[in-house]
């Protein structure tokens, strides 16, 4: 890889880890490390707007860390374990604190999408 290359390589990594230097951004990396989710139920995990949790998952889907499935009126968001960044994502997710409590949370309310394939 001759310098040219590397120094395009650490922009792109730098804009990713920028991305996920957003709270919320990075919280919703953790949550789909733990399960795929649909917009309306982190909605309901941040309390935030149904426009701002599509704004940022688009930001991640733009960057090709998160992938979109739809399923009859259901989007649902994964991550993209083929995205060339992923095996940083996943280094830097042991760091985290699991999100599984509040996939829980949902399951236990009622509000968690069960998606049937």
């Amino acid at each position: 890889m001759n310098e040219l290359s590397q120094g395009v390589e650490i922009d792109k990594l730098a804009n990713v880890l920028k991305l996920l230097g957003d709270k919320t951004r990075l919280t919703m990396i953790a949550l789909l490390f733990e399960s795929e989710c649909c917009v309306c139920e982190m909605v309901e995990i941040f309390e935030m707007s149904q426009p701002s949790i599509s704004q940022h998952l688009r930001k991640l889907r733009d960057a090709g860390l998160v992938k979109e499935r739809r399923k009859g009126q259901w989007i649902f968001y994964s991550l993209d374990e083929t995205n060339t960044y992923y095996p940083v994502i996943e280094s830097l997710l042991k760091h985290v604190p699991s999100q599984r409590e509040k996939i829980d949370q949902l399951e236990a309310c009622g509000l968690r999408i069960i998606q049937c394939d």
